[in-house]
C-alpha cells in the first residue's frame, strides 16, 4: 500500500522549495537593478551603452492627451471598463442561484510618461508588467427597471434580472509611480 499522506507531504515540500528558489532568484535580479534618482541622469547611463539596462525610476504620471473617464470624472492614461449583468436563475431544484455575465470589457491607453521635475521618460508596455493592477476609479450598480411585462418574461425564462455592475479602473494623471524596467 502506498503511503499517500507521506507522498503528498513530500510533493508539497518540493513545490515550496522550488517556489522559494524562484522568489530568491527574483530578489537577486532586483538587487542588481540600477536606481535612477533623477530622470536627467538616465541620459548619462544610456551614453555608457551598457545594454540591456534595467533601472528603477520614479515620477508622476503625465500625458499630453489624457483620457477623461466617463464615470469617475478622473483624467487618466490607462482606463479599463467592465460591465456585468447580474441575475438570479431558476435551477431544477426550484431555488434561485445568483449568477453574472460579462457584457463589456474595454481598455484604453494613451501615450504617457513619468515626470520627476528634472526630465520625463515615456513608458511603454506597463499593462503587461508583473504586479501591475489599476486602482478602482468608480464602481456602481444600476438596478434593472421593474415592469409587469419584464417580470413575467423573466419568470418564464427562469431568470430575474438584478442589474448591471460597472467598474472603471484607472491610472490617474498625477499619481506617483515607481517602475522597474528596461530602458530602450
Amino acid at each position: 500500500m502506498i503511503p499517500w499522506g507521506g507522498l503528498s507531504c513530500c510533493l508539497s515540500a518540493a513545490a515550496l522549495y522550488l517556489l522559494g528558489r524562484s522568489s530568491g532568484r527574483d530578489a537577486e535580479i532586483l538587487k542588481s537593478v540600477t536606481r535612477v534618482n533623477q530622470l536627467k541622469e538616465l541620459a548619462q547611463l544610456l551614453d555608457a551603452e551598457i545594454l540591456p539596462l534595467i533601472v528603477t525610476i520614479s515620477g508622476r504620471v503625465s500625458s499630453e492627451t489624457p483620457i477623461n473617464c466617463e464615470f469617475s470624472g478622473l483624467r487618466g492614461v490607462i482606463v479599463e471598463e467592465t460591465a456585468e449583468q447580474h441575475f438570479l436563475k431558476h435551477n431544477d431544484a426550484g431555488s434561485w442561484i445568483q449568477d453574472s455575465a460579462l457584457m463589456l470589457s474595454m481598455s484604453k491607453e494613451v501615450p504617457w510618461y513619468l515626470d520627476d521635475g528634472t526630465d520625463r521618460v515615456h513608458v511603454v508596455g506597463a499593462r503587461g508588467a508583473a504586479g501591475f493592477a489599476l486602482p478602482v476609479g468608480s464602481e456602481a450598480f444600476e438596478e434593472s427597471g421593474r415592469s409587469l411585462v419584464r417580470g413575467t418574461l423573466d419568470y418564464l425564462q427562469g431568470l430575474k434580472m438584478l442589474g448591471v455592475k460597472r467598474i472603471e479602473r484607472v491610472l490617474p494623471v498625477g499619481t506617483s509611480l515607481t517602475v522597474v524596467g528596461e530602458v530602450m
